[in-house]
């Protein structure tokens, strides 16, 4: 689910064909003119054959006898691919990929964080710190930000103490990371970390309750960064939220 690496040419191919299925440019269905698309671009077949190798392996083309290269079905797309989230947030579809994220962590995180509680470990303790103290460290650097976030809930998710909820990972970060690079980057981005805080410190005291509300509060929050940083939609603030009042 990584971003893919190509760098060059190459790179670009596999950019610009995969912009164009995710943004809507070459529709669900379509067959590829693949010689005519290597001619615009001005590559190479070879580079065509292998940018859309890529592409198939992130479930966007496929290709059939007599038929040629297709692209495929939206529901046959890897949506937690890296490449893909980047796509859809720079063809239009970033507010819908938010809200669907937003939805998914409001399901897993509190429940996450009320297991923490009770099942944590001193390691799940030192990872959650060293990623507090990581993101107090880089509140001007908007992706080592990020990046101090992901390992935040990551570490959440293993405290968890539960081994598919903890793989949970898979399917957070991707979004996660893309979410967190538009709101650290905007100008009035909030600090982070007092509310990140908030949930450590419940899990260190294995209060399980507190450990969930502070959670529900953390995301209630996160939902305002991301409508602050212009994206509409993100999903319920606190005044949205049962047991949470907008003064928290």
């Amino acid at each position: 689910m990584g971003a893919y690496a190509g760098r060059g040419v190459h790179g670009q191919v596999v950019h610009a064909l995969g912009a164009r299925i995710v943004g809507g440019r070459i529709g669900e269905g379509e067959t590829l003119d693949v010689g005519a698309l290597g001619a615009e671009l001005d590559v190479s077949q070879t580079v065509m054959r292998e940018a859309l190798k890529v592409l198939a392996g992130k479930g966007l083309t496929d290709a059939r006898q007599r038929r040629g290269t297709f692209v495929r079905a939206r529901a046959h797309w890897n949506l937690l691919d890296a490449d893909v989230i980047r796509w859809r947030m720079e063809t239009g579809d970033g507010e819908r990929l938010l809200r669907d994220l937003t939805d998914v962590r409001w399901i897993v995180e509190p429940a996450a964080a009320r297991r923490a509680a009770v099942h944590r470990t001193d390691a799940d303790l030192a990872a959650l710190d060293a990623a507090l103290d990581a993101m107090g460290r880089a509140r001007a650097d908007a992706s080592a930000a990020a990046e101090a976030d992901v390992a935040f809930h990551r570490a959440l998710l293993a405290a968890s103490g539960n081994e598919l909820l903890g793989r949970m990972d898979l399917l957070l970060e991707p979004g996660l990371r893309v979410r967190d690079r538009v709101v650290h980057a905007h100008a009035d981005a909030d600090d982070p970390v007092p509310s990140h805080r908030a949930v450590l410190e419940a899990i260190r005291q294995q209060d399980a309750g507190r450990a969930e509300s502070a959670m529900l509060e953390l995301l209630a929050k996160a939902a305002e960064d991301v409508r602050a940083a212009g994206v509409p939609g993100a999903g319920p603030g606190k005044s949205e939220v049962p047991g949470i009042s907008s003064g928290s």
